[in-house]
């Protein structure tokens, strides 16, 4: 079973982490092509579809490529248009 935390540190592979994130995206992609909007899963508060998930998942994709732009930003000072 996998911690639902994600902890990175100076010890990790950058590229065996890219992987693991590949591996799960190919995860994710097989289960949603595999179901209907209207399946339903167990969450740990509620039963929850397969389309409240992947409106789920484009909210949390869209906070943290934010908060990336904002690292960027900081970083070079360039702001996208």
């Amino acid at each position: 079973v996998h911690d639902s935390e994600f902890d990175v540190d100076d010890s990790d592979d950058p590229d065996q982490l890219l992987q693991m994130y590949r591996d799960q995206w190919a995860t994710s992609n097989r289960i949603a092509t595999s179901a209907s909007l209207d399946d339903v899963s167990q969450h740990p508060e509620r039963e929850v579809s397969m389309r409240w998930i992947l409106v789920h998942m484009i909210e949390e994709t869209a906070r943290h490529a934010g908060h990336a732009d904002i690292l960027r930003e900081l970083t070079d000072g360039s702001t996208g248009e």
